[in-house]
């Protein structure tokens, strides 16, 4: 989105972001209910605020990383630790609502493990992450397609 000032411009783009959720998330399951004959009744006060934190604490991330961008973070690194960090969050949320019959000393030590994996994943390939390609590289490669 152009426009002028960066920043204004990650919010254009989350704009519309935004209106493509509602079009995929909110037209388009109306439309196959309607179609279906889905009964309106069976709703449940729980599941639907279960459902809309869901979506709220998602756009939250979704915003979240506009703004991770917008602070000068680099596709590499912010995309490392969400995709590291989310099943770590989901496994921990997930655990905390519903904990194993015998409590968390039930837990398997092999689960935890596997978060701590999780983890150690994103920091390596954050840390480690290779270099950008130089200027020069893409110099090379477009007088070499010239001749």
């Amino acid at each position: 989105m152009g426009g002028g000032d960066p920043a204004l411009a990650r919010y254009k783009a989350f704009l519309f972001v935004g209106l493509a959720y509602f079009l995929t998330a909110v037209l388009a399951p109306l439309l196959l209910l309607m179609m279906k004959g889905a009964a309106w009744s069976g709703y449940t006060a729980k599941g639907m605020w279960w459902s809309l934190i869901a979506g709220i604490v998602g756009a939250i991330g979704a915003f979240g990383v506009l703004l991770a961008f917008g602070a000068g973070g680099k596709p590499g690194v912010v995309m490392s630790i969400i995709f590291a960090g989310a099943p770590i969050v989901n496994a921990i949320v997930a655990l905390v609502l519903h904990p194993p019959p015998g409590g968390w000393s039930k837990v398997p030590a092999p689960f935890f493990l596997g978060i701590l994996l999780a983890a150690l994943g994103g920091f390596l390939v954050t840390y480690f992450k290779p270099a950008a390609a130089s200027a020069p590289i893409a110099h090379a490669v477009q007088t070499s397609a010239v001749k």
